[in-house]
């Protein structure tokens, strides 16, 4: 059966990508505007089978607001896909380089591209995503004006990319996380990565108890991520990435944890992505 996933932005956009290279080609994408509509449309049996959601960027870190809205949903995390941020320079097929006077995309994806944009006299125009400045600049046919997209964006598009990988940074990744309804989700086969949600009772020392216990049983903490606790004076509690090599050595450690914590929340135990 076709999966269908909630996505943030446009089809032919780096969500697109993830869920195709998660799901498979036949993966049907349910574009939402924001975050907070894919989280929506995700946990709504009768609208999806889930959704893919950037949770963070290899260069820009983590993007904060994510962890507030699972925390405050249905859902749970069941897989992740780590996907290299490519930018390509398109246009509509024929126009060359030198017919080009503006370069449409999102304001990031300019900025990952100034050292290549620089080399040309050209105005930067910025749009509200990347994959919608080639399917308006598909629409168009405009051949004063190219656009900053995806390799799927224009292959969707039918535009010809005159540049490829032009981001400065060429080593940029963003992490995907794959969701779906906890009352859905089956367990992962091969599972040996959770992401967690807790908090100490802040008294001196009740951190580095807790990491010890952690690294003192064979869990590799891949992420710390800490967050200040909405109503209290500069208290924080912690999401974190817990990667290990049986269950048994998980359900130890949280066990273990347990005398030391105030607060704890599972957001689903998965099977680690690949770089």
């Amino acid at each position: 059966m076709e999966k269908k996933i909630a996505i943030q932005g446009y089809e032919g956009s780096f969500h697109h990508m993830a869920a195709t290279e998660y799901f498979g080609k036949e993966v049907i994408v349910i574009p939402c505007a924001t975050f907070k509509d894919l989280v929506k449309i995700a946990g709504t049996k009768k609208e999806s089978n889930g959704g893919i959601m950037a949770i963070e960027n290899s260069i820009a870190g983590s993007i904060l607001p994510n962890y507030g809205l699972l925390q405050r949903s249905n859902l749970q995390i069941t897989g992740e896909v780590y996907l290299p941020v490519k930018q390509h320079l398109m246009v509509d097929p024929g126009v060359r380089l030198e017919d080009i006077k503006e370069v449409h995309s999102h304001p990031m994806a300019l900025q990952q591209c100034l050292e290549f944009l620089e080399k040309y006299n050209w105005k930067l125009v910025e749009t509200e995503d990347t994959a919608l400045s080639a399917q308006l600049l598909a629409a168009q046919h405009k051949k004063a004006i190219a656009a900053i997209a995806s390799s799927l964006a224009a292959e969707l598009y039918e535009l010809e990319i005159i540049a490829s990988n032009i981001q400065t940074q060429k080593n940029n990744y963003t992490r995907f996380l794959v969701v779906e309804r906890a009352e859905d989700a089956k367990e992962t086969d091969g599972a040996n990565k959770a992401t967690v949600h807790f908090a100490t009772d802040h008294t001196r020392g009740s951190l580095a108890k807790v990491l010890s216990i952690i690294a003192d049983n064979g869990i590799n903490l891949s992420k710390l991520q800490s967050m200040p606790i909405a109503g209290t004076n500069f208290k924080y509690s912690f999401y974190a990435d817990m990667e290990f090599d049986s269950m048994a050595d998980f359900n130890k450690v949280l066990k273990l944890l347990k005398p030391h914590i105030d607060m704890f929340k599972n957001f689903g135990i998965y099977k680690n992505g690949n770089i």
